[in-house]
């Protein structure tokens, strides 16, 4: 435990290098890359019990900078929400460095979608059945087409989970207005719980079954994740069946009704990147009077890659924060 604790402080501390400012300079940026020891010590302590770190990552489309490319967030990162969408099959490369940093960082890379059934096109099957539904006569029969078409919307989260190898989902909760909301949404989390998350009511060898006769025998992970995030929190009757509730406490503080154990306090590096960034650090270094924090995060990670008067080398506040939130015996 303690070479693992020891390496920690090493894993926190690795800064990776950041863009010359030599427009004209040959040598191409290239990630670090450490021995399998190091490696496996960095899986150990993700699967270890302590606050997370996460974080909203987005414009990887480009690849132009180690910024907004996946071997370039920090090593130490524990979930990583994909903002920019699920890459097409066939950009080979970046699902190359998706599998690495999943595989060998042993960082969780989930799906994550604004749930709104509403501003869904009316091309999907799940958007047509709704709309169907929403037509009938009031009745228990439309009441149950109204269900089914948001399995069918759940389902469509869950294909992006299963046939992309990802590690779990994050339904981003802001109806604004959208039908998918208060009972119809937690409705629609239940749905998603029998595939994923910590449902207890539902068995492994049950969950597993279902699984096999959506995605064949081949697939045989029970263990993916399910996490919400909105701004305010969201109905208890999801406490048992989500990982973590990614809290958008953009203003700062560490307020909750959910269970302090799950929910990961997130500020908005998106807007801020060019401030101090006091509220993530206010944010990670919060320790609850009872229990353990799940963590903290930030919305727009990649932003913190920037190199400002505040953040004086790639990720340096993002690192500092894990350090605070969980220091390395020395």
């Amino acid at each position: 435990m303690k070479t693992i604790k020891y390496l920690l402080a090493f894993i926190i501390g690795v800064i990776v290098a950041s863009c010359s400012s030599n427009i004209e300079s040959e040598l191409i940026q290239k990630p670090y890359t450490y021995s399998d020891l190091y490696y496996k010590n960095l899986r150990a302590f993700k699967a270890s019990d302590h606050p997370i770190s996460f974080g909203w990552f987005a414009q990887y489309g480009q690849q132009n900078s180690m910024g907004v490319r996946f071997m370039g967030l920090p090593d130490s990162l524990d979930i990583c929400s994909m903002w920019g969408g699920i890459p097409a099959k066939e950009n080979k490369a970046m699902w190359d460095e998706i599998r690495f940093v999943q595989k060998v960082k042993g960082t969780k890379m989930l799906s994550v979608a604004i749930t709104r059934i509403d501003a869904e096109t009316d091309d999907h099957d799940f958007k047509k059945a709704y709309k169907d539904a929403r037509s009938m006569p009031a009745g228990d029969e439309k009441e149950a087409a109204l269900k089914k078409s948001i399995e069918m919307y759940a389902e469509y989260f869950l294909d992006e989970v299963f046939q992309n190898d990802l590690d779990g989902f994050d339904a981003d909760y802001e109806p604004e207005g959208d039908f998918l909301s208060g009972s119809y949404f937690t409705y629609f989390m239940q749905h998603l719980a029998k595939y994923l998350g910590p449902n207890p009511n539902i068995t492994k060898a049950e969950r597993l079954k279902l699984i096999q006769e959506r995605y064949g025998k081949d697939v045989t992970a029970t263990d993916k994740m399910l996490c919400v995030d909105c701004p305010g929190d969201p109905s208890a009757e999801l406490y048992s069946i989500c990982d973590y509730y990614f809290k958008q406490a953009y203003g700062g503080g560490t307020y909750t009704s959910w269970p302090i154990e799950k929910t990961v306090f997130c500020c908005n590096m998106g807007d801020n990147w060019q401030g101090n960034m006091n509220e993530m650090y206010q944010q990670a270094r919060y320790v609850p009077a009872k229990g353990k924090k799940g963590g903290f995060g930030a919305f727009f990670i990649h932003r913190d890659y920037n190199v400002t008067e505040t953040n004086t080398t790639p990720y340096k506040r993002f690192r500092e924060c894990i350090q605070l939130q969980n220091p390395a015996i020395r």
